[in-house]
């Protein structure tokens, strides 16, 4: 059974050695986290925030990521065209995504 987090705040987790837990994340936000080299796949972010947090290489298969910010993050190497597409919505600022991919995306991107 998948795990529902709504409000919560995760603060300086260090996720590559802790996986983040299979489910849906609604309204949660994520600072100083440390998600390099992590499996993101079919995990559902909805209206979440990611500060200054590092998301390089991260494996998206099926991701869904629903009016998500992302602030002042490194994200290298990331395919975004992996998510799933229903809803896709996301933002960056101030975010350094060298060599990721929007390949034939069709969202709302902002940057």
């Amino acid at each position: 059974m998948e795990q529902i987090f709504i409000d919560e705040t995760f603060d300086k987790k260090d996720f590559e050695d802790s996986p983040l837990a299979r489910g849906e994340y609604e309204n949660c936000i994520f600072k100083h986290c440390d998600f390099s080299n992590t499996d993101l796949s079919e995990i559902i972010f909805l209206e979440c925030e990611f500060i200054d947090s590092n998301l390089s290489l991260v494996k998206l298969t099926k991701t869904a990521f629903r009016d998500v910010k992302f602030k002042d993050s490194k994200m290298l190497g990331l395919h975004f065209e992996n998510c799933d597409e229903f809803g896709l919505s996301f933002s960056f600022e101030k975010c350094s995504l060298n060599h990721s991919s929007f390949y034939q995306l069709k969202t709302i991107l902002n940057f």
